[in-house]
This record gives C-alpha cells, sequence and structure tokens, in this order.
C-alpha cells in the first residue's frame, strides 16, 4: 500500500481511486476509508509536485506533405459579441491549410466534412495520413470512426490522460468499473469479482490473525473458556 501511495506512477490517480485501482490489480483489499486512515497515520507522502519534462527545441515533423494532419476548432469572437466556429484541417509538412469550414454554432459533424474533403489531395501511393487530434466530441463520434475505419487516414489521441481515465482508472460509483466498461458495458462481472476477491482476502487476514495469536492470548483464551464451561455446569 505504501509502494502504491508514494510512487511516481500513481501520482495522478487520487486516493480514493487508487483503492480501487489497487483491487482490480489483485494487490490490496482494503477500502478506500482504510487507505485514508493508513496514509494520514503513517504520513505517507503522495508525490505532489509537478513534474516538467524538458521541453522539445523542435515539434512533430513530418517529412512529406499528407504524412500528418492536425485537426482542430477555434472560436473566433465577432465585434457584436457572437461567435464563429472554424474547423480546419492542417498539413503538418507544409502548414498548408487542406480544409476548414465556418459555422454559427458547435457542430461535430463539422469535423467529418473538412477531413472527406482533405483527403480527396491524398494519393494512394502515399498511405493514410495520421491526424492528430484532442479527445473532443468532434474528433470521436460515428461519422469520424466510420472514416477511420474506412482506412483513408488513422486517428492519434493527442492527450494521455483521457485514454487512462477512460480505459485504466476505476470509478468508486461504478463499483470498480472504468468508464469505458460502463459505457460499452463490458464491465458487468466486474463487481461480483471484485466483491469475491475482498472476501477472499477478508478470510486469509482471519485465518492469518488466528495462527498469529501469541501463547498468553491462547493461554487466556482456555482459562477463559474453561471459566465459562465451570460456570454453565454450576448453572
Amino acid at each position: 500500500m505504501k509502494e502504491m501511495v508514494t510512487s511516481d506512477k500513481y501520482r495522478h490517480v487520487p486516493t480514493g481511486t487508487l483503492a480501487i485501482l489497487a483491487q482490480r490489480l489483485g494487490r490490496v483489499f482494503a477500502s478506500p476509508t482504510t487507505w485514508y486512515r493508513l496514509v494520514r497515520v503513517h504520513r505517507w507522502r503522495r508525490p505532489r509536485g509537478r513534474v516538467h519534462p524538458a521541453k522539445p527545441k523542435v515539434g512533430i515533423r513530418a517529412s512529406r506533405p499528407n504524412e500528418i494532419w492536425h485537426v482542430d476548432t477555434t472560436v473566433i469572437r465577432l465585434v457584436d459579441g457572437t461567435r464563429a466556429y472554424l474547423h480546419g484541417v492542417i498539413d503538418n509538412f507544409s502548414r498548408r491549410i487542406l480544409a476548414w469550414h465556418v459555422t454559427e454554432r458547435f457542430d461535430p459533424t463539422s469535423t467529418v466534412e473538412i477531413l472527406n474533403a482533405a483527403t480527396l489531395n491524398v494519393q494512394p501511393k502515399d498511405g493514410p495520413p495520421d491526424v492528430i487530434v484532442d479527445g473532443g466530441p468532434e474528433n470521436y463520434n460515428q461519422g469520424v470512426n466510420d472514416l477511420v475505419e474506412s482506412g483513408r487516414l488513422r486517428r492519434l489521441l493527442a492527450l494521455f490522460y483521457v485514454e487512462e481515465h477512460n480505459t485504466r482508472l476505476p470509478h468508486n460509483a461504478f463499483r470498480g468499473q472504468s468508464p469505458d466498461e460502463m459505457y460499452f458495458g463490458t464491465g458487468d462481472d466486474i463487481p461480483d469479482e471484485l466483491e469475491a476477491a475482498k472476501n477472499h482476502a477478508r478470510q486469509e487476514r482471519f485465518e492469518l490473525n488466528r495462527q498469529a495469536a501469541c501463547g498468553n492470548c491462547e493461554e487466556e483464551w482456555g482459562t477463559a473458556t474453561k471459566a465459562s464451561s465451570v460456570g454453565e455446569l454450576n448453572a
């Protein structure tokens, strides 16, 4: 438990979530309340300082046109107080805007339109471009999914923590299931499996505690048992 609490590997995981994750990993079976109490009693320090990796002097660079694209949505505030939403696809190698679309409101379907327009200039010999996107709904919807599955482009997620949050970190409100398991309905057995594992761990602790009883305790227990038996006979 101490190893997980103080590890840099889990620095981004809240203590309550860490308790459930430890159960999912089969390492520690204890409630979040127990984790909080032991962290406080033993004064385990969780890594809190921010990690600032060295900033790369050169960003992502493509070696040719249509190798890497970037897709993003920019909100433009107009002088009359209204907003316009500019959706664009930019080629990494040339910085050329390959396709764009302006809408009066945020429209996730715009991404499909501009990607379809941009792929018209891709030659089969070049292969599908890698499209770097964030985790927004305009980049992850059925239309974009169909386009990716068609093989006309490859989608790369730019944010690590989105993947970590969705696929790996269990949620206490979902009885140990991850958001992906709840969304896709693939984790229905997880709560029962965790409950069975916790019961097994509890029974093992019970047996270990009985085996670890000291001689004085056993002697006192035997004396108390005999006294109780004599009392029952006298009664």
